[in-house]
């Protein structure tokens, strides 16, 4: 193995290959992507590579059914909605689309600073359901996302232009919202005048308070301004020279429209203010003293912006803006009203005059014959790099460098969703052979490395370890990905940037620091670390990876393989003390799913595919609501395991990141149903699910069919040639009895492990037939912190009763438990309902159905008597300290290979139990006989 490349080297690589000159890339084509100077092939190191999505078809069954209703999402949702956001950052024009709102709009939580990161789940989501289909109109969505996104990248490499739209009277000038732009005055356009008059066609798009029509000033100390809306929502005029406090205003009386033009003027003479609203004075003040020649000559003289840098662009339009050195009569503001100021008696303005007729450029042409040209600017300025690409200025990455504690209202995550566009760039690339996708990621890498690789480490690791709004996702796996398409060393020396050393340090060494930290801020760190393991050969990260599973799994896993409550971890252990309505952040399973399957590449511990099947086969499947829908992809976001919980499928405000995960694991069902060895050798078959393989390297196909689990088996038929490979079939850790395998009707000789792989070793031929056998037994896993608070499994199927009442259910399960331990038959099978069963009135379901169901994940175990077979012994069943009873002790020894075997246990049990003066004589003798008495289930 190589050996590992320090930060430092890696930096000084990236330096030399930053200074050599880059290759353009073609606007489409794999094979004209000249810049991918390392082939994307699997990692050397990974003893088991796993097959692409493409290679591996899913047939009829449960999971093609949950997959179904998320394609129908992805074909049905307009992409333009997704896009509106990056346009109108760029100031292009947003085609008329709304955004979807929710986390990826300016309204919802947090002012939108996280908008952005659900187009790259959709990129992805989109890549992976074209490689699952083959469907065109993936494609093609996917197509239109990334030339939108080019066409974006482009617009913020230049000067912000001129979107012209439909003006009042003939053209006008269009300011998006979410744009950031606003027009720059000379400072002599108010001249010094003692009295003006300033006028306005406005159609404002939305009703934030405080968005300045104009705003004159050098600070927040001399201005004067016009707001379209101030705190009551009416316009607003305002004069200074000391501040708010010192404001000389004028007020409206009423909202202005949106989405309708209006017109504006403010007349300033004598001592005497008027505001006039569509010709109408709406507001007059006589004891209003300043004018422009108080204020001196200003710095800041600004449409659209405002001096108090908190305050809103104006959203909307403008058509003609004049100033005049005089105050207009209520004549003349009225003649304003029907005509362009050039065509009634005032003229246009004599100290400004811009009627917006521009289509094209930057600026604007001034008409009053003063010569004094407007021009269009970013309240932020410009990147900082030719290859940035967001839905949002850089502020947010600026800031995150002198940020030392969290506020998502100022920051939030702005490299989780650099991390989200450039995976889903990554897929687009993957799936579809645009150059064009590569090319803005590869963008994207050298922009955040041009930025990142210029801090000292010390504000590195300081931002990483700020909770949310230092959070980064899963970029430093995207970036390894990334890197191993162009063969950049800036761009491996960037994944090692986002190294937090306290946490690796600690995990590497075994040391658990998970609680008190945030789940899903910390979860794809680890796969970040595996894949940097794989590029640089630092043993550190891989053992960091391995650790953190463990201090994971189980210790802080939930029945349904879920983790964290309220996003964040307590000690290890607490699963009873931790159960709430926000428990089980569903991104955390998709993650630890990542996390898992990475892993196993490198070591095959069927532990890894044991949890893997746990939280696919319940959270991930079960958090998908079993209903379409065009609009929302019905993701849950927590999923509450309090007693009598509601799934809901609309979290928050929308376009949530776990509704952005549940669309990608939606479309990728398949990805971890085979593996195979590096060298070839041998097949894995980790999960029995309906599917079909092709093999292209052995010439050789594997059709699955089943419909696990609603059936405890499987049959694999081999297709195409002959070819010779171990079949590695997993052994379930809950398949404790009867897992028996067939090849072509003969019987498998050798004894399976639960936990473990069964080996079939052989040349297969074409028609060749294994079958598989699975019995699924009823049992219970306890809370550690409280065994009697247990969650029930059939196979590995969890099972939640379904009722309505908020307090735990108690039940009993050994009243005919079988022979075999199998708590089964003190359930009642429902007819036509596979795996719904019935217990006290309740009936049980599998976790995995997406329904609004009021549900119990968990129940209290109550064994209040000793009964065998459904016989009631009248003796209570006695209990030690640590709360284990009589009827655990006796069960704990099934399965028992008959009655004989069983009341043998009953015997030996009772008598300790007596000695230990737990059980009178007496009660023992009662408990005997009636095992004795009893008739058991196998």
């Amino acid at each position: 193995m190589a050996p590992p490349l320090s930060r430092r080297n890696l930096l000084q690589a990236a330096a030399i290959a930053a200074a050599t000159p880059a290759i353009p890339y073609a606007a489409t084509g794999r094979a004209a992507a000249a810049v991918a100077a390392v082939a994307p092939e699997e990692p050397s190191v990974w003893s088991v590579q796993p097959f692409a999505l493409d290679d591996v078809t899913l047939g009829q069954g449960l999971f093609a059914d949950k997959r179904q209703l998320m394609l129908d999402h992805a074909r049905g949702y307009d992409v333009n909605r997704l896009l509106q956001v990056f346009r109108a950052n760029a100031g292009l024009s947003t085609r008329g689309a709304v955004a979807p709102g929710g986390w990826e709009g300016l309204d919802g939580e947090a002012n939108g600073n996280l908008r952005g990161h659900y187009t790259g789940h959709f990129l992805t989501m989109l890549s992976q359901a074209y490689a699952g289909t083959g469907e065109q109109v993936f494609v093609d969505k996917t197509r239109t996302i990334v030339e939108a996104l080019t066409e974006v990248r482009e617009a913020l490499r230049r000067e912000p232009t001129v979107l012209s739209t439909a003006g009042r009277f003939g053209t006008g000038a269009e300011n998006v919202r979410g744009s950031y732009q606003y027009v720059d005055l000379p400072a002599q356009v108010l001249g010094g005048a003692s009295a003006i008059t300033l006028s306005a066609w406005v159609k404002p798009t939305h009703d934030a308070n405080w968005t300045r029509i104009f705003d004159f000033g050098n600070d927040t100390t001399r201005y004067l301004y016009l707001a379209a809306r101030n705190a009551n929502g009416v316009p607003r005029f305002a004069i200074t020279t000391s501040g708010a406090g010192g404001e000389q205003a004028l007020n409206g009386t009423a909202a202005l429209p949106l989405n309708e033009w209006s017109h504006l003027a403010v007349t300033l003479a004598g001592g005497t203010g008027t505001l006039y609203v569509n010709g109408t004075a709406v507001a007059r003040n006589t004891a209003m003293s300043l004018t422009p020649a108080a204020l001196g000559i200003l710095t800041n003289n600004w449409l659209g912006r405002s001096n108090y840098s908190a305050d809103p662009v104006f959203p909307g339009a403008y058509d003609e803006f004049n100033v005049w050195s005089r105050a207009l009569t209520p004549a003349e503001i009225t003649e304003l009203q029907d005509s362009r100021a050039a065509e009634v008696s005032a003229g246009r303005g004599d100290l400004a005059s811009y009627a917006f007729d521009e289509s094209a450029g930057s600026t604007f042409a001034d008409a009053s014959g003063r010569g004094l040209t407007a021009t269009l600017r970013r309240t932020w300025g410009a990147p900082s790099h030719p290859g940035f690409l967001a839905a949002y200025p850089e502020t947010q990455f600026i800031e995150l460098e002198s940020r030392t504690s969290p506020d998502y209202t100022k920051v939030w995550a702005p490299y989780y969703t650099a991390h989200k566009i450039l995976r889903g760039l990554l897929d687009a690339y993957s799936a579809t052979d645009d150059a064009r996708a590569l090319d803005l990621a590869s963008g994207m890498g050298d922009w955040m490395y041009s930025r990142l690789s210029k801090l000292p480490d010390a504000t590195l690791q300081r931002m990483w370890g700020i909770f949310s709004s230092g959070e980064f996702g899963g970029i430093v796996e995207a970036i390894v990905d990334l890197h191993a398409l162009t063969g950049k060393a800036e761009h491996l020396a960037l994944a090692k940037l986002f190294d937090l050393d306290t946490l690796i340090d600690a995990c590497a060494a075994g040391t658990d620091i998970l609680d008190g930290l945030h789940a899903n801020q910390h979860i794809p760190i680890f796969t970040g670390l595996v894949r940097l393991y794989d590029a640089t050969g630092e043993e550190r990260y891989l053992t960091a990876a391995k650790n953190f599973w463990g201090m994971v799994v189980p210790g802080r896993m939930y029945g349904i393989g879920g983790t964290s409550t309220s996003e964040f971890w307590k000690a290890s252990g607490v699963i009873a003390g931790t159960i709430s309505a926000t428990t089980a952040e569903t991104c955390c399973a998709y993650n630890m799913l990542k996390l898992s399957r990475m892993l196993f590449f490198h070591e095959q511990s069927p532990k890894y595919m044991d949890y893997y099947e746990r939280a696919l086969y319940n959270q991930v499947l079960g958090s998908k609501q079993d209903k379409a829908d065009a609009e929302k992809p019905l993701v849950t976001y927590f999923i509450g395991l309090t007693p009598g919980h509601v799934r809901d499928y609309t979290p928050k405000q929308g376009t949530t990141c776990c509704e952005g995960t549940g669309m990608e694991s939606a479309t990728k069902y398949q990805d971890s149903v085979y593996f195979k060895k590096a060298d070839g050798s041998a097949l894995y078959v980790n999960l029995y699910s309906p599917s079909r393989l092709t093999w292209a390297e052995k010439g050789v196909t594997v059709t699955q069919t089943t419909d696990f689990p609603r059936e405890q088996g499987t049959k694999l038929t081999i297709g195409g040639g002959s070819a010779s490979f171990a079949l590695r079939l997993r052994v379930p850790s809950w398949a404790s009895a009867g897992f028996r395998v067939t090849v072509n009707g003969r019987a498998v000789p050798g004894t399976p492990t639960p936990g473990s792989y069964f080996t079939v070793s052989r040349t297969w031929r074409e028609g060749d037939t294994v079958r598989v056998a699975l019995p699924f037994r009823l049992r219970v896993e306890q809370a550690p912190d409280d065994p009697s608070l247990q969650t029930l499994f059939y196979g590995p199927v969890n099972l939640v009763g379904r009722n309505s009442t908020t307090d735990y259910l108690e039940f009993g399960l050994y009243r005919n438990a079988g022979l075999s331990g199998d708590l089964l038959p003190s359930l009642t099978p429902v007819t036509g309902k596979p795996l719904h069963h019935t217990l006290d009135g309740t009936e049980f379901a599998p976790f995995f159905e997406g329904t609004e169901d009021p549900t119990h994940a968990y129940f209290r175990r109550s064994e209040p008597h000793v009964v065998f077979g459904t016989i009631d012994s009248g003796v209570a069943n006695p209990a030690k300290a640590d709360g284990s009873t009589l009827l655990d002790e006796i069960w704990a020894g099934a399965p028992f290979g008959g009655k004989g075997a069983l009341v043998t246990r009953v015997r030996s049990t009772v008598a300790a139990w007596v000695a230990a003066g737990l059980l009178s004589q007496a009660d023992g003798d009662k408990v005997v006989t009636t095992a004795r008495k009893a008739s058991f289930a196998p």
